[in-house]
């Protein structure tokens, strides 16, 4: 038997293992995704009706806020930072379009742009004191809870200001549907759903493309197929319980667009590298000539921006403004990206990963919901969740430099 032969004989066998290596290093890496998954399949058998289309829907409606954030709180804590003002943040900024809409009587796109003017400037004070006066954010955005906090409550004189209706109330609880017809269930819902599994199945063809000519590790054809069956399979099943339903909910497409911008400010530019590389050395990250002061600076403005469309969010879902809204959403956020993967030293995260942790998040709070947990229960297992997961976080690291060593 030649050399030829030999080797057309074992490459099966290489082939096998080679599949079986990135398999294992999948798991590990995607370890979140997996535990997302096994999170669902335990609430779908303790509570069959949590994949009900009518839960799925209010899954969407009721917990989009904690993604938001979490996109902006991964960007501050990438950069080894903390916001903890973001919950008041909300309750200001709502509070802001409650007293611009509802009791000035102003359309509802000058209570949003007041909220979002709002929001920027929170990020603007805070980002000044942690960027150029060099206060930690930990201490300035917990004098931030307080003063925004008391803000909120003055402008409300204590009480809730209600309602909103029309078309702000509809940012957090309108629907398209009907648009292509359906007998009983959304046609469009479903077109939308196949376009987006389309075009993220092109956006990974095109990436693995990129990594082949580059000479980079590419997941064996198997491997990649699945995955891409798995993602159509998902998607196209959550489509089609919510298409039986009330369709499309508006919320769902901001959060997708949001999602997608922000997953390529963090992967695609050179803003989101140095956020990657002030956090992950910032001595390394000044010599290399990345302006410290200045990303941190926007960083902070950021969040400030998306805790203001946060409360714009929750205010429009709950038709309100209340001088308690938002209490604990900044340790929703910050579980949300521990748990998604990010780092406690900064300079680890992913936009991706963030949002599975906050989907692990709401639907842990919603399987709860629906199975009649207490009130006192829930936060004691979203307090151990999010312990697990640092601690987890914290012997990653540990093996990780003990196998370099």
């Amino acid at each position: 038997m030649s050399l030829t032969d030999e080797m057309d004989t074992a490459l099966p066998e290489v082939r096998s293992a080679k599949l079986g290596r990135y398999m294992l290093d999948s798991a590990q890496k995607n370890g979140i995704l997996l535990a997302f998954v096994v999170v669902v399949i335990v609430f779908s058998i303790l509570q069959p009706a949590f994949l009900s289309p009518s839960n799925l829907t209010n899954l969407v409606l009721q917990y989009a806020y904690v993604l938001i954030l979490a996109l902006g709180m991964l960007m501050v804590i990438v950069l080894a930072q903390i916001d903890l003002s973001v919950g008041s943040v909300i309750a200001l900024t709502g509070a802001v379009a409650a007293v611009v809409c509802v009791r000035g009587g102003a359309p509802w796109w000058a209570g949003v742009l007041a909220a979002l003017g709002v929001g920027l400037l929170v990020g603007l004070w805070q980002g000044f004191w942690v960027a150029v006066v060099g206060i930690p954010g930990f201490i300035v955005s917990l004098g931030g809870m307080l003063i925004f906090r008391g803000l909120a409550q003055l402008l409300l004189d204590y009480k809730s200001l209600s309602p909103f209706g029309g078309v702000y109330y509809d940012i957090s609880n309108g629907f398209l549907n009907g648009l292509f017809g359906g007998d009983g269930f959304d046609v469009f819902t479903l077109v939308i759903f196949a376009i987006a599994v389309v075009g993220y199945a092109a956006s990974q063809w095109k990436a693995r493309l990129g990594q082949i000519k580059y000479r980079q590790t590419v997941a064996p054809w198997p491997a990649f197929l699945a995955k891409l069956v798995v993602v159509a399979v998902v998607a196209l099943a959550f489509a089609w319980q919510i298409s039986h339903n009330r369709g499309l909910p508006v919320i769902l497409i901001i959060l997708a667009v949001f999602i997608m911008v922000y997953g390529l400010l963090m992967g695609r530019t050179g803003f989101g590298r140095h956020i990657y590389a002030i956090g992950g050395n910032i001595l390394a990250a000044q010599l290399s000539g990345v302006k410290v002061k200045w990303v941190t600076f926007w960083t902070f403005v950021n969040m400030g921006f998306l805790a203001a469309v946060a409360g714009i969010v929750y205010s429009a879902r709950m038709n309100g403004a209340q001088p308690a809204a938002g209490n604990g959403f900044e340790l929703d956020a910050i579980a949300a990206c521990f748990i998604g993967g990010a780092s406690t030293t900064g300079g680890i995260g992913r936009i991706g990963g963030a949002v599975i942790g906050g989907l692990i998040m709401a639907v842990i709070s919603n399987g709860m919901q629906l199975m009649g947990v207490s009130q006192g229960v829930q936060p004691v297992v979203k307090g151990l969740i999010l312990t697990i997961a640092v601690a987890f976080d914290l012997w990653n690291r540990r093996r990780s430099a003990t196998v370099a060593g």
